[in-house]
């Protein structure tokens, strides 16, 4: 039973959506389904008590070569704004790209460019069939095309990119379903094989290590609502975000005071550094042309989490918009995370440690050759951290065994992992205290020496309003030590300054691409760190609703265009993370967990440190 307007789509409803569109969106039977997710009330619904349940649709029919979308109503079982999304294409979902790689190798010419790498056994080869891009290509404009990267299972089967077949790309018609050309671009011999990534004699000095919580966990789950401690926070799921956080609050007076509404992953990209072949076109919008929730994990208890658990499970679907079930697709769990805050009285010598207990809701994504765990972290000091790790496979194509790359780095014996970079852009609707809020940038500078700087020691602190859209955009600088908050100004602490949150930034970089290449113009985002907008129902996504094949200048800066008013507004805050990869040796053949993170921290939004109450920890399980 679905008990609140923000809880995901359940089999049923998903089924009820898929049938409606089937009754009255006048597509043909060949029509299917890209996304079949909940379509969130707005914030005034919410506060009125309406439980409205509808679903966001969109379909690709290959009969027109259309991607339509629009909203089903399930309560009046009617279609809502239901329209034709005039040169836009669909997401490539599961389904397609598992039939057109198998499609491929029925292909005489792919057969024979095989063969031509001594490779005759087809049950061997993989295609995947990558979204195209939008590289100016004549013959793909307006077309649904797919950009197949090849490669050989190893011995075992159990890596299955362990042997790249370079240079070797079908070009696939997904309307149509059929090879219009192969780009090979010469032959490269096979790498040799390669190091399984499993070890027939794990090391035997590992002793068990068990987490326990006798007295149970100390989280409820209401539904979808989840309370811990001070924190309020509600779990989502969407077919292309994948997993959803929403009403964020902490309870602080006795009342639950809100902080974000809605927090997300709005989308990823991995631009590949390697120009050569058809590997320019190795660039991947994971969210917007696959869907993160499609490819989510089902977890593993004592794997992938650790601890007294609770999941979720979720629902995607197929492209027939039948319901498909996702068993533990969100994992929770609480862990300890060192010490919260310490004093210790140097004249009593009383010294007073409170250990720090951290939330943990994550959930995991395989795409391709890449693992990305999206790991959300609630503090008792009223700080939310974000992290992804990123393991799997790193991608590779084939060298002459003992050449050295110019455009990634050698990881085994004729093994060529491109430079890469992973960049994520995350999007928070702030509902910091209430739902109008404003901006300020916080930046630093030492002050020349002076009458009124004798010593050379002085730090100016400076604070600067960003009130449009234009204003709003920055990038991480060193130098100032910039950062940004979002305030209420209605909302004052004791001290007379409005409450507030600010970003603290983690690891980032910038891209490498130029702003007008192929990738740059679809991928704008990813210019700047940080991005602010004044809410807009529609604009979830920083590349756009359907990047695949688009052109460009879509998205976030089109958004930020616009020049919105954000003083005293509802705000959205998106921040860019970049995360640069030159694959190691050490990454192979299977990639330990790399980390980037970043954190909201209160600053102002209470009186004093909300960690004071948290009670001392028992001294037990020690080792002497």
């Amino acid at each position: 039973m679905t008990s609140h307007p923000l809880d995901p789509l359940n089999a049923v409803e998903i089924a009820a959506a898929a049938e409606l569109v089937r009754s009255k969106g006048g597509l043909s039977p060949e029509a299917w389904f890209e996304t079949i997710a909940l379509h969130e009330p707005s914030k005034a619904e919410l506060g009125a008590g309406k439980s409205r349940r509808q679903a966001f649709v969109c379909c690709y029919d290959p009969a027109s070569g259309e991607t339509w979308f629009g909203i089903a109503d399930l309560a009046n079982n009617a279609l809502i704004d239901w329209h034709h999304a005039a040169g836009m294409q669909a997401r490539i979902v599961t389904d397609e790209f598992v039939l057109c790689g198998e499609m491929a190798k029925q292909d005489p010419r792919f057969v024979e460019a095989c063969a031509r790498r001594g490779i005759t056994d087809m049950d061997a080869v993989s295609i995947e069939p990558w979204a195209a891009g939008n590289f100016g290509v004549k013959a793909e404009e307006g077309e649904r095309i797919a950009y197949g990267h090849c490669f050989h299972r190893n011995a075992n089967g159990d890596n299955p990119y362990a042997r790249p077949i370079a240079n070797l790309h079908p070009v696939i018609d997904l309307r149509r379903r059929r090879v219009i050309r192969i780009d090979d671009f010469g032959v490269v011999p096979l790498p040799p094989e390669c190091t399984p990534i499993t070890t027939a004699k794990p090391r035997e000095d590992v002793k068990a290590l068990e987490i326990t919580q006798p007295g149970g966990a100390s989280f409820a789950v209401e539904g979808h609502l989840v309370k811990w401690q001070k924190w309020r926070i509600r779990v989502g799921f969407h077919v292309r975000d994948g997993l959803i956080l929403h009403e964020i609050g902490y309870e602080d007076g006795g009342r639950v005071r809100p902080i974000m509404h809605r927090a997300s992953l709005s989308e990823m990209v991995v631009p590949y550094g390697e120009p050569g072949g058809g590997n320019y076109r190795r660039n991947a919008f994971d969210t917007g042309e696959y869907g993160i929730g499609q490819l989510t994990d089902s977890l593993t208890l004592g794997c992938d989490c650790l601890g007294h658990i609770h999941y979720f499970d979720a629902w995607r679907h197929d492209w027939n918009g039948k319901p498909v079930l996702i068993k533990n697709a969100v994992c929770m769990h609480e862990e300890d995370f060192g010490i919260l805050w310490k004093y210790s009285n140097w004249l009593t010598r009383d010294v007073t440690v409170k250990r720090s207990r951290r939330f943990v809701i994550s959930s995991i994504c395989t795409i391709g050759n890449y693992v990305y765990g999206f790991f959300w972290y609630f503090y008792q000091d009223g700080t939310i951290g974000v992290e992804v790790k990123a393991t799997g496979i790193p991608l590779p194509t084939a060298i002459p065994v003992g050449s050295e790359p110019k455009h990634g780095a050698a990881v085994a014996s004729g093994i060529n992992a491109h430079v890469h970079q992973h960049v994520f852009s995350f999007r928070f609707d702030m509902t910091v205290d209430g739902e109008r809020n404003a901006l300020r940038e916080v930046s630093f500078a030492g002050r020349p020496y002076g009458p009124d700087n004798p010593h050379g020691n002085a730090i100016d602190v400076s604070e600067r309003k960003l009130a449009s859209e234009s204003e709003a955009q920055g990038r991480i600088d060193l130098a100032t030590q910039a950062y940004w908050k979002v305030v209420n100004t209605a909302k004052p602490n004791s001290l007379g300054q409005p409450v507030g949150y600010k970003l603290v930034p983690g690891v980032n970089a910038l891209p490498f691409l130029p702003p007008d290449s192929p990738v740059g113009k679809r991928a704008g985002f990813m210019y700047n760190h940080f991005w602010a907008t004044q809410f807009a129902p529609e604009e979830l996504y920083a590349a756009g609703l359907f990047p695949n094949q688009h052109k460009g200048g879509d998205g976030l800066p089109a958004y930020a265009a616009k020049n919105r008013n954000l003083e005293g507004e509802n705000l959205v805050v998106w921040y860019t993370l970049n995360y640069h990869h030159l694959p190691r040796p050490e990454d192979w053949p299977v990639q330990p967990c790399v980390y980037a993170n970043f954190h909201w921290m209160p600053v102002g939004f209470f009186d004093e440190n909300p960690g004071l109450d948290v009670p001392a920890a028992k001294p037990a399980h020690c080792c002497t």
